[in-house]
């Protein structure tokens, strides 16, 4: 994993299953896609069809 701290809220929480959920400050933190299929992906990955898709940006 990376080499910096995480922080409960800011970084991830928990959800009503008990499973840890990084947030989309922690995966850009990170620095990479993990092709996990992350609820809150920044990368826009798509598991089902294992590519990138392009997200737009609101200004």
């Amino acid at each position: 994993m990376a080499n910096f701290d995480i922080k409960e809220y800011e970084d991830f929480y928990y959800n009503e299953q008990g499973y840890k959920v990084f947030t989309e400050k922690f995966h850009l933190k990170r620095g990479y896609c993990c092709k996990s299929g992350c609820r809150h992906c920044p990368y826009g990955y798509d598991k089902k069809t294992d590519t990138f898709i392009k997200i737009k940006k609101n200004k």
